[in-house]
């Protein structure tokens, strides 16, 4: 039997728990093996036992728990699709709140006693109208979810609100609807503020291109653009596509993408990507990937599903809003039970509001990880943040992570006679047509200094070796000191200096004869060294250690100056038992690469570091979290937003821990009446919402 993967947008949840019911509702639908619901993303991933599936069977499933599926809209603005259903919703929201403080001041005004004439004035029955009619679409998410098996956040101060007024107290009854439902608004505005983040993210992706097609410019939607289309980017313009430049020069805006505010030069045979803006200039692309398939779409489809990735804390709010509301449930009924009075057991209800440790974990996240895409730093998931706060061993790879991995000559020693020139004519000359890195960094010395290469009548490559290249009057070869005819003894002390540098050593011969030594060294990122001090001033490692396939020379000569331990001469398998054996101590491993020859270390490790990727797909799939430009600095700006997330993670739940402890006592002793407690039961929201915003950069 075929399977599917389908999306709906689901509107209305507020906190964890809400996207639990969700995924608990469409769980139970025969037709779906297994659900997934994002809380930032407000969507549904539905994978499906059949490649037909009923959406409307899911859609009922979801609506009927009290949330909303909204029709696909996206030709018309939003606020002329809104449905009648969707007005009379804000209709009565807005009366509700009228209804409220009319409430709040007949109640004010009874405690002043101005109004006591007033309240006899409405009848019971007018009362108990009013309450049954603003609760309405709580009391039947409560009812309907309750038929299902599930529990909502708002159970207990629904039934809460019921007691009252079966109590006859319809005023109370009423005052803890009116705050039942403001503590919505606070919890929505909560959320919204941690979607933020990404909200502003998707923003940026392009809704329109302008393709040439039929020899004239159209300006189509992007979900009609097509791969190998050419696509008309203009100054100003906004880059809807991944693609390849293939005429004119601009200047591009790349920091959706990396982050990095400073522009770039793009010309023919660029890449370029989705969202970035054309600052100046004018470029005509080819389509190579769109919409979800760019990098800009990975990014935001990653930011979208990393709450799916629970940390352990997270999973314990789950687990503890679980159990929560059993107990609440327990401890009202003990205080009737002991005290017989019903205004108290209400309170204990009303006040006791598990929305707020559904919040302490989810908000704080989801302003993390939307703060730090922003940066261009992608996380996959909570948890992830949370073992880099508790991170004990930190593994680097050094090609590509602490150096750019492209060799350059950094030294040119000449014997016998001959000139800096000469030397670089000959061995570029030579290397031309070799596609190994090393030759690569010999042409291009030779280019920057302008010289003019001769070309050789044959060549030959050399395995493992070197070139060999036969020119009209000589033969040149360039290589490693095996390649050596004559006079080794005279260069050894020479090329030993320069592997005690970390430097490899590239001879040059003419006709058997060395006459020079060019050494190349593998640029080092600048930055590294004061970023990694700055990285083990804040946070405390057990081991910091140098992962390289190189040889031990270089190895020990970049550890060296950095300060850290190294091994050397490793496979990509010697990496992996590393990490394994780390790992068997009980210790938290991350490891920093480039993502791509060390991609199985990453895997292996707790949390995988990718650094510089733009673009690679393979870096992206695989890495925990992935740098999109080659930044060290972003790495102890990462562990400082990993620690200051748990450390507010741990603020909110030690928080709203104290504050309902608090609450619940002064309820079951009959020291905080029931409207009080309705009042107070939205306080923690405001606090959570107050501590995760510091995790939220503009």
């Amino acid at each position: 039997m075929s399977k599917k993967e389908v999306q709906l947008s689901v509107k209305g949840m507020d906190c964890s728990g809400c996207a639990n019911n969700v995924k608990s509702a469409l769980e139970q639908l025969e037709e779906v093996e297994s659900a997934e619901v994002f809380l930032s993303a407000e969507k549904a991933k539905i994978r499906t036992k059949t490649d037909s599936p009923d959406l409307s069977a899911f859609k009922k499933a979801i609506e009927d728990i009290g949330y909303h599926v909204p029709d696909d809209t996206t030709d018309q603005p939003e606020e002329e699709n809104e449905s009648l259903k969707e007005k009379a919703q804000k209709s009565f929201r807005l009366f509700g709140l009228v209804f409220g403080v009319i409430l709040l001041v007949v109640i004010a005004g009874e405690w002043l006693g101005l109004f006591q004439a007033l309240t006899k004035w409405v009848p019971f029955w007018a009362g108990a109208v009013l309450v049954l009619s603003m609760g309405y679409p709580v009391f039947k998410q409560v009812i309907v979810a309750a038929k299902k098996g599930l529990v909502t956040p708002h159970a207990l101060m629904a039934l809460g609100s019921l007691t009252a007024l079966a109590a006859g107290e319809w005023v109370t009854a009423g005052i803890v609807v009116f705050f039942m439902r403001t503590g919505d608004y606070i919890e929505s505005y909560t959320t919204e503020k941690a979607r933020d983040s990404l909200r502003s993210l998707t923003e940026l992706a392009p809704e329109t291109a302008t393709v040439l097609r039929d020899g004239s410019e159209k300006e189509i939607p992007i979900d009609q653009v097509k791969k190998g289309d050419q696509i008309l980017v203009r100054p100003g313009g906004k880059i809807p596509v991944d693609g390849t430049v293939i005429d004119g020069q601009a200047t591009i805006d790349e920091s959706p993408i990396t982050g990095e505010s400073m522009p770039v030069e793009k010309t023919e045979g660029s890449s370029v990507f989705a969202s970035t803006i054309a600052q100046g200039g004018f470029l005509t692309l080819r389509a190579e990937a769109i919409g979800s398939d760019t990098t800009f779409g990975k990014i935001i489809n990653m930011v979208e599903e990393a709450e799916s990735r629970k940390g352990a804390v997270q999973r314990y709010a789950d687990k503890f809003s679980a159990w929560y509301l059993p107990v609440v449930t327990s401890i009202a009924i003990l205080t009737y039970l002991i005290s017989g009075d019903l205004m108290a057991t209400v309170a204990v209800m009303v006040v006791a509001c598990a929305c707020a440790f559904a919040l302490a974990t989810p908000v704080a996240l989801l302003a993390s990880v939307g703060s730090n895409a922003k940066r261009g730093v992608l996380i996959k998931g909570g948890k992830y943040i949370e073992a880099l706060a508790r991170a004990d061993v930190l593994l680097i790879d050094k090609t590509g992570t602490l150096t750019f991995g492209r060799p350059e000559i950094s030294e040119i020693i000449t014997l016998n006679g001959t000139t800096e020139g000469e030397l670089l004519i000959m061995a570029a000359s030579a290397e031309q047509y070799s596609d190994h890195p090393l030759g690569k960094a010999v042409v291009e010395a030779a280019q920057k200094r302008h010289l003019n290469l001769s070309k050789p009548e044959n060549f030959e490559e050399i395995t493992a070796n070197g070139v060999r290249a036969k020119f009209k009057d000589y033969t040149v070869t360039v290589g490693n000191e095996r390649l050596i005819e004559n006079g080794k003894q005279v260069i050894r002390s020479t090329i030993d200096n320069i592997k005690a540098e970390g430097k490899t050593a590239i001879i040059v011969q003419k006709d058997g004869l060395p006459i020079g030594i060019l050494a190349a060294q593998d640029t080092e990122r600048s930055e590294a060294d004061i970023a990694l001090k700055n990285l083990r001033k804040q946070h405390s490692f057990n081991t910091v250690e140098l992962l390289t396939g190189d040889n031990t020379e270089t190895a020990r000569h970049l550890a060296n100056k950095l300060n850290i331990d190294f091994r050397a001469e490793l496979l990509p398998e010697d990496k992996i038992d590393i990490v394994k054996h780390y790992q068997s101590d009980d210790q938290t491993v991350v490891m920093i690469g480039d993502g791509v020859n060390d991609a199985p270390a990453l895997a292996q490790a707790d949390v995988g570091i990718a650094m510089g990727t733009t673009g690679t797909d393979v870096a992206i799939e695989t890495a925990d979290i992935t740098l999109m430009r080659d930044d060290w600095n972003l790495v102890p700006d990462l562990f400082t937003s990993a620690n200051k997330t748990m450390n507010i993670i741990k603020w909110n739940f030690g928080f709203t821990t104290a504050y309902n402890l608090v609450g619940l006592s002064l309820a079951a002793f009959g020291i905080l009446p029931p409207v009080l407690a309705a009042a107070a039961q939205s306080l923690p929201d405001v606090g959570i919402l107050l501590n995760s915003s510091r995790l939220i950069k503009k």
